[in-house]
């Protein structure tokens, strides 16, 4: 009955992502369909702020996708998607200024930008781990249910790597986007409504990032129970 309870918390937290991110769609389209008083595009956004704040060797891309967009700090590039890079609204102005937060960060050794690239193999590594026991644990559980404990400690171990992966992600973003926000205004890329409206986009965005942590955190709980429900049985 326990387990079911905090089933129904994940799958709680799962709707509330799936809510936050079609909002953060809806708002993004809104934000696409208002055309940037400056005329400048999201690449012309992205270069000027990167040029603003002293940095010449980060380059400006174009990726497939839709909000696919990305600061690679290992090859130091921008990556916008098409509708971002091109586009000449205040959707396009908002998201390529948060992207070159990132780069702005990396250039000034931001500490916590640091340690999550430093997490980003260890995490790859949990996740494909995660992926071998699951499979593994549902055989276990049937020929070697000694085995099975040992495995779900394992499982616990990987969930708390993302689950700090996910809350050392929440201060990036925050600072990439309240680093965006005072170029904007500083620089008027973005005025008056054009401003609010940035800002709405880039608060909707940081909430999916605050989502995927508590839902992280939910998952950690369940399996750190279920592990210490089997030591009990």
């Amino acid at each position: 009955m326990f387990d079911i309870g905090l089933l129904v918390i994940a799958g709680f937290f799962a709707l509330v992502g799936m809510l936050v991110s079609f909002r953060l769609k809806s708002k993004f389209r809104q934000y696409s369909r208002e055309p940037l008083s400056s005329g400048l595009s999201g690449k012309e956004v992205a270069e000027k702020m990167l040029h603003d704040n002293g940095i010449f060797d980060v380059q400006v891309t174009s990726v497939p996708g839709s909000l696919s967009d990305h600061y690679n700090p290992a090859n130091k590039t921008v990556n916008l998607s098409a509708e971002v890079y091109s586009g000449r609204n205040v959707a396009a102005a908002a998201v390529a200024a948060h992207e070159c937060g990132h780069a702005v960060q990396h250039a000034a050794a931001y500490a916590w930008l640091e340690f999550r690239t430093g997490l980003v193999p260890i995490v790859q590594l949990s996740s494909t781990l995660m992926n071998v026991l699951f499979l593994a644990l549902a055989f276990v559980a049937f020929a070697l249910p000694s085995m099975g404990n040992a495995m779900l400690m394992l499982v616990v171990i990987c969930q708390a790597v993302l689950v700090l992966f996910a809350l050392v992600t929440l201060p990036v973003e925050v600072d990439a986007s309240k680093r965006a926000l005072a170029w904007l205004n500083g620089s008027h890329i973005t005025r008056g409504q054009e401003h609010a409206d940035a800002k709405d986009a880039l608060s909707w965005a940081a909430y999916t990032y605050f989502v995927a942590a508590i839902g992280a955190i939910a998952t950690l709980l369940y399996f750190v129970f279920r592990f210490t429900g089997s030591n009990r049985d």
